[in-house]
């Protein structure tokens, strides 16, 4: 006898959570149960749209105290994790929310150990760990193919009009192009330094620059992290373009995930005169699948965490933005 579907409710049916909703509509043992919103009318468009059974309202006890649900999605806005977080640990409802987790680790510990505490399952929505890509670029590093690591260059850009009082430029919101897709930029360091070495080490130094929007925010941010021989550079930025590509350098050879890298679904293996070896990698759905489905499994499992996208790592994750932001002068109005 197969399982009863996994019951999911959205908190925050924005841009990003029609993705999600997608991947859970091409998931059979999945679907959407509950949706809210501050505007009920909004959360009632996207049941239309992705699960016209699910329920849509306004109001988030309802949605706490709801046994159909089996884990909640958080994607509003950066500031708004905590507070919805809390809520549905305190309820007993497994989490898996849009990173960043939280603006900064001062606000994540709290939240961490009331996962720990409570025995509730908590997960940062990071997607890229979860994609056929990125276990390819695992088994290369791993393996050694392209020797000892010397360098890791990555660029996450887009352009975008400045409006202040959007998520991506209003502080208040937790804007600004680090937390907001320089995160990705960090993950991947993390993730390579993890395969290639077995532990990603903390940085010796980071040295970090920004121009700021008129908000504060960080509008382009460029920073270089130093692991002894070994430098990670990258770039994000509201206000340019670029094919947002990640290379990793080595004494052999080199790796690219040449477009897109926080969505790959090819990469390459370059050595020496050998002809490049591409690697098609493409989602099931849309890439959302990956953390759902760890999502699930660890739910069921009964587990606190994921193995694979554990505490420990939304916790570095936010340290190492926590430094970087200090170095450039950006701070939140609500720290």
């Amino acid at each position: 006898m197969s399982e009863a579907a996994f019951r999911w409710a959205v908190i925050g049916p924005g841009r990003i959570a029609n993705r999600f909703a997608q991947a859970v509509q091409g998931l059979p043992e999945a679907r959407i149960s509950r949706i809210h919103a501050r505007d009920a009318a909004k959360a009632t468009a996207f049941a239309e749209r992705w699960a016209p059974a699910a329920v849509a309202s306004s109001s988030l006890d309802e949605l706490l105290a709801d046994p159909a649900v089996d884990a909640v999605y958080i994607a509003t806005p950066h500031a708004q994790h905590g507070e919805a977080i809390r809520a549905c640990l305190l309820a007993g409802k497994p989490v898996l929310c849009e990173k960043p987790l939280v603006p900064s680790l001062a606000v994540a510990e709290p939240l961490l150990a009331l996962a720990r505490e409570r025995g509730v399952f908590l997960m940062e929505a990071l997607w890229t760990r979860f994609l056929p890509a990125y276990e390819q670029l695992a088994q290369w590093l791993r393996d050694g193919a392209i020797g000892e690591l010397r360098g890791i260059q990555s660029s996450f850009c887009f352009s975008a009009p400045y409006d202040p009082s959007t998520r991506l430029f209003d502080p208040h919101l937790a804007g600004g192009s680090l937390l907001d897709i320089g995160i990705y930029n960090l993950a991947a360091t993390r993730f390579i330094l993890e395969m290639a070495l077995g532990v990603c080490p903390e940085p010796d130094r980071i040295e970090a620059n920004a121009r700021l929007a008129p908000t504060g925010v960080d509008q382009q941010l460029s920073a270089s992290l130093h692991f002894g021989d070994l430098v990670s550079q990258f770039i994000c930025s509201f206000d340019a373009v670029s094919p947002n590509a990640l290379h990793i350098l080595g004494t052999r050879g080199r790796i690219s995930l040449p477009q897109s890298f926080s969505q790959a679904t090819a990469l390459e293996l370059q050595r020496g005169a050998e002809p490049p070896l591409r690697v098609e990698a493409p989602f099931r759905i849309n890439g959302f699948e990956g953390e759902i489905s760890e999502t699930m499994a660890c739910v069921r499992a009964g587990l606190v965490e994921s193995p694979r996208m554990p505490h420990a790592e939304s916790r570095a994750l936010l340290s190492w933005m926590d430094r970087i932001r200090a170095q450039v002068g950006v701070r939140y109005p609500f720290e």
